[in-house]
């Protein structure tokens, strides 16, 4: 067993298409038009185009469970999903210059240094670097 695709619920696919790539430097993969102006859209890592998708899931806008559960994580500051990088700090300054939002700066923890931002489509997302 091997994870392929993993899903963040967003509220506008296209908004969060452009930053997704534009701002964090993912590709896109798949754009395949579904029912009702939806679309399979995937992206993936520039340094591994064939690895693991994410795919930009509309299922807020469609299933109440899937955007209560991400408005509570957003209230409580939880990220939804993290992203591993080489080095938080250089990550961050790059982000941080194209206007990507942090609620937390870089931050050791034990074995880890992280920090969560605001990807403008209802979702905290963490980057983590191994110490």
């Amino acid at each position: 067993m091997k994870v392929t695709l993993i899903s963040i619920p967003v509220r506008d696919q296209e908004k969060a298409l452009k930053f997704y790539t534009e701002k964090l430097g993912f590709i896109k993969k798949l754009d395949t038009p579904l029912d009702g102006g939806n679309r399979w859209l995937t992206l993936v890592s520039k340094e591994a185009q064939d690895g693991p998708q994410i795919l930009l899931e509309p299922a807020p806008n469609h299933f109440e469970p899937s955007k209560v559960y991400q408005d509570a994580l957003m209230e409580a500051g939880i990220p939804y999903t993290q992203f591993d990088v080489d080095d938080v700090d250089a990550e961050y300054e790059k982000l941080n210059k194209l206007g990507v939002e942090f609620s937390i700066k870089p931050t050791e923890m034990g074995t880890v240094k992280f920090a969560v931002f605001n990807d403008t489509c209802g979702n905290n997302i963490q980057i983590v670097e191994m110490l």
